[in-house]
């Protein structure tokens, strides 16, 4: 029933403030220093090492440069395979597909929504080069059976955890495991910066050749070491570093993550207790977390037993002012995917989930 009054739009997402974001962009302004290489793009990547455990961290523009940074790193070339999930946002399979690359698209699984680790293998061919699993709402892939198959093959393993700041498997944070693991700091992720992203290097042996892509291609990083006397041109590299105000605005966000992902799982708590009986008599699924993994909150759907229902559920949502979005068009199934991508397999998991998912508002803006 539509209402006759406006209401008040319940936003789907709005973004934290700790409180010392404007503090830290005027101390930027301050010295003059605006360009990337400095303090507090040096503090989120100790941060972002500390907390995560790895050899080195490497602040982007972007979740998607550090994707991109990622494929670069591997050295991927024309005609080399990728395997990835189709549900997940296109920037995935296109740091793959820029390098010439072919996104292999697999299949999802029913209870957290993430690669199906039992199709894998069945994906892999002679051309493959690397497996990346997205840890979809914050929730770990199953990255020991991952792990345990691409070691065997000699193929590299790209963390995809956008969603995942703060969020650990097995007591191990996200994008840390593999190989390489890239975070978002977008306008909707629990951090954020506008746009932002980091690029965690799990692989001591990837740690330096990162660095060389990361600063155009030079071997800065090695120069102010003093391991060589000066610096030069010695990779394909591009301009993967933020601004000094975008790290700013980050340094501020990452030294509130405990603070807002507590909030977040509070409220995500809210939603699973409150919704449980919709799920009990069978009219929604509610997300699953596997006892082996720690999320953060990022996000709250649910998967409508009947996806010819959503349209009306939207509607009657938005009457209400109420912002729920759906999420992903799969990426097998879409113009581009059906061009520069393989299917491995039927699709099935994934074409359901897009049609019956909805996103509900959640942010520490909101009241119980």
């Amino acid at each position: 029933m539509l209402l006759d009054k406006p209401v008040k739009t319940i936003s789907f997402t709005r973004p934290w403030r700790s409180g010392r974001e404007l503090a830290y962009i005027e101390q930027v302004l301050d010295s003059g220093r605006l360009f990337g290489s400095g303090e507090f793009n040096e503090r989120c990547a100790a941060w972002l090492r500390e907390h995560a455990g790895v050899p080195a961290a490497l602040t982007t523009p972007s979740g998607t440069h550090a994707l991109e940074l990622a494929t670069l790193v591997l050295g991927l070339q024309p005609g080399d395979e990728v395997i990835v999930p189709s549900f997940t946002f296109v920037s995935t399979a296109n740091a793959v597909a820029l390098r010439g690359a072919v996104p292999v698209f697999v299949d999802i699984r029913p209870d957290t929504l993430n690669i199906d680790e039992r199709l894998i293998e069945a994906a892999i061919s002679e051309r493959t080069r690397a497996i990346v699993p997205v840890h979809y709402a914050g929730v770990g892939a199953e990255l020991d059976a991952i792990l345990e198959l691409a070691r065997a093959r000699g193929i590299a393993v790209v963390e995809d955890a956008a969603h995942a700041i703060g969020c650990r498997y097995h007591g191990r944070a996200l994008g840390s495991i593999g190989d390489l693991g890239c975070l978002s700091f977008d306008g909707q992720k629990n951090v954020t910066c506008g746009e932002g992203g980091a690029l965690l290097v799990g692989a001591e042996e990837l740690v330096d050749r990162a660095l060389d892509i990361q600063a155009k291609g030079t071997n800065r990083s090695q120069f102010l070491r003093g391991d060589v006397d000066r610096y030069e041109w010695v990779e394909l590299g591009s301009s993967f570093l933020p601004s000094e105000i975008t790290a700013a605005l980050l340094a501020a966000q990452l030294e509130g993550v405990q603070e807002v992902n507590t909030r977040r799982l509070a409220l995500w708590e809210l939603y699973r207790r409150e919704l449980g009986s919709l799920q009990d008599a069978g009219r929604v699924t509610l997300p699953t977390v596997p006892p082996r993994c720690e999320h953060n909150g990022h996000l709250f759907y649910v998967l409508l037993d009947d996806p010819a229902g959503r349209p009306a559920c939207l509607r009657e949502l938005g009457a209400r002012g109420i912002e729920a979005p759906w999420h992903y068009v799969p990426l097998h199934s879409s113009p581009a995917g059906r061009r520069l991508g393989r299917v491995a397999g039927p699709m099935a998991v994934t074409d359901s989930a897009s049609a019956r998912l909805l996103r509900l508002p959640l942010h520490p803006g909101l009241t119980d």
